[in-house]
């Protein structure tokens, strides 16, 4: 059956769009940007902002875009004295109880309300109420809510409980006495918060943010310590959007570069840490399917999931992979393996992540991702917070040359970049795993079943005459559904990938923001996993067991994988958690 369309007049321009467009929807398609701050594409459209207000001939009254439908031979009028008044007057009251300490702000240049108020000359305050609340909320390791920037736009509540299926952040109160924050508690680390920090990608203001860690790596550099830092594969693929780059622009080499003239001792490579994962992680799978355990065994590198699996689902606590994640594989061997090396003692070495992850903040502060009394990281930086770092140390990133990262554990192979796109890390393990289980040469490294932005993807792969079925899942509602499943006997799967980010890590809480306006038109998951996906085509070497550093820490330090060393460095333990009150 054929799709139906309308035919509808926009400020003159015809448009043919599909009947179940928006007038919003419609008036993109006509090359019209209809302003808006409440409305997130596939997320939230409420029309409760009032500045997607249009004129439709006929109607009565101006018309919230967002909400209206089209219909055959409708006119829309989107730009008159009328709605430039009344949109400037909508920001304006938005404006009277918004925090306006705009140049202190963590969003001041790329914040959406800030924007509008420029596009639409708001050079006045002529309403000034109290502030909607002074609340601020910093108790939680990895997110900060501050309240009174917060303009009751809702897309942080959309996000939490449609695109996640948290329901950590709600609505107190009704009309002006409404108030977004927590359900449960006054804080998000008495919630079921589990530090994903997709709210703060939502959020058009600064209502939302990561918790700053930048001072404590310039204390740390200005200390005398060995500073030691690694970026997670993802990171390559997001940074250069913050030095003007188009969306999916890889920029490892200038990433190193950048990190080495901040003053790091050692430039590595979490790419390493990947490898070293599948090392461990694909030997743990072929042990459970040989010699019994639990099954399906899913993967553990993303803390967003874990936090979630121990909250929500802890009864699949014992199908998760005992691994760590490998930024904090990386920190153990940072640790142990290079202060060997290196003749340095672990006491005076500072281990800095860069992840595009909020919730690896709280994850480098679990007791059990530790050794000796040492965490294995220090400190988590996300992509946002080092491309401030780079700004204010006057580096010009879109000129620096390309270097490569320190050896010891710079080195990786294609498997490894792509643990940061959903189905990456089914992949890279599937690439070793085969060649293990069948001892045969696998021709063809690309699974292409799991790649893809889909919620949830399954595959059925061949080890040398036995068949396992895999699933990708990525965002913990998709999460949830895939474990519904398998809870409910619809499903039976070996292995599962699980990331609790929608798209993976390229899509992280930590990774640049992009305005709600462009994000309707670029498919940020599908670009910026492709940047990881042509590096991994590029590399000489693409499965995690052909790298030669990996081989080197196993000859000269670790023994085999999972080796009794191994399980002490490189593996960890998770328990369940209340999701109602402080686990922190």
């Amino acid at each position: 059956m054929e799709n139906k369309t309308v035919t509808l007049t926009i400020d003159g321009v015809q448009v043919t769009v599909p009947a179940d467009y928006t007038v919003l929807d419609a008036a993109r398609e006509a090359g019209v940007n209809i302003p808006t701050l409440c409305y997130l594409k596939d997320v939230n459209a409420i029309g409760s902002c009032r500045l997607c207000l249009v004129e439709i001939q006929g109607a009565r009254g101006l018309q919230a875009a967002c909400v209206s439908p089209v219909a055959e031979g409708q006119v829309v009028c989107t730009n008159n004295a009328k709605l430039r008044a009344s949109r400037k007057m909508n920001l304006e009251l938005i404006l009277s109880n918004h925090n306006r300490e705009c140049t202190s702000c963590v969003r001041s240049g790329n914040c959406e309300l800030q924007t509008l108020c420029r596009e639409y000359n708001v050079d006045e305050y002529p309403y000034d109420g109290k502030l909607s609340s002074e609340r601020y909320d910093d108790l939680s390791p990895s997110l900060v809510r501050d309240n009174s920037k917060c303009i009751n736009c809702r897309r942080c509540v959309a996000t939490c409980t449609k695109v996640q299926g948290i329901g950590a952040i709600g609505v107190s109160g009704r009309g002006f006495a409404s108030e977004i924050g927590c359900i449960y508690g006054e804080s998000l680390a008495d919630s079921p918060c589990v530090y994903c920090g997709q709210c703060i990608l939502a959020c058009p203001v600064g209502a939302l943010k990561e918790k700053d860690s930048i001072q404590k790596v310039y204390d740390a550099l200005a200390s005398g310590k060995h500073v030691v830092v690694q970026p997670a594969p993802a990171v390559r693929a997001t940074i250069g959007e913050e030095f003007g780059y188009p969306v999916g622009t890889s920029v490892t080499g200038k990433l190193a570069t950048a990190l080495r003239r901040l003053g790091f001792a050692k430039v590595f490579d979490t790419d390493f840490g990947a490898d070293l994962t599948i090392m461990e992680e694909g030997t743990e799978l072929i042990n459970r399917l040989q010699n019994g355990g639990a099954l399906p065994m899913i993967t553990s590198c993303s803390p967003g999931w874990i936090n979630y699996c121990e909250m929500f689902y802890p009864e699949f606590i014992p199908n998760l992979s005992t691994c760590k994640s490998p930024h904090e594989m990386e920190g153990a061997m940072i640790k142990t393996y290079y202060a060997q090396k290196a003749g340095i003692d672990p006491k005076d070495i500072y281990t800095v992540s860069v992840m595009p992850c909020t919730a690896k903040k709280y994850e480098a502060q679990r007791s059990e991702l530790s050794n000796d009394g040492m965490q294995d990281v220090d400190a988590v930086l996300t992509v946002r917070e080092l491309a401030k770092m780079i700004k204010n140390a006057g580096i010009d990133f879109c000129r620096l040359p390309d270097s490569d990262f320190d050896s010891l554990m710079g080195e990786s192979t294609g498997a490894a970049v792509i643990f940061g796109a959903t189905g990456g890390v089914m992949e890279a393990a599937l690439r070793t795993v085969y060649e293990k289980v069948t001892g045969k040469t696998l021709e063809n490294v690309d699974f292409m079943d799991v790649r893809g932005t889909a919620g949830v993807k399954e595959a059925t792969i061949d080890l040398g005459g036995k068949t396992i079925t895999v699933a990708v899942a990525n965002g913990t509602k998709n999460a949830a559904k895939l474990l519904d499943a398998v809870k409910n006997g619809e499903k039976d799967y070996t292995f599962i990938e699980v990331m609790g980010c929608p798209g993976g890590c390229v899509c992280g809480g930590g990774t640049p923001i992009v305005n709600a306006t462009d994000r309707a038109y670029i498919d940020l998951k599908a670009e910026r996993a492709k940047a990881l996906y042509n590096e991994d085509a590029a590399k000489a070497l693409r499965k995690s067991h052909e790298n030669p550093e990996i081989k080197a820490i196993y000859a000269d330090f670790l023994g085999e994988p999972n080796s009794h060393k191994a399980h002490e460095l490189l593996h960890t333990t998770y328990a369940a958690r209340p999701k109602y009150k402080n686990h922190v």
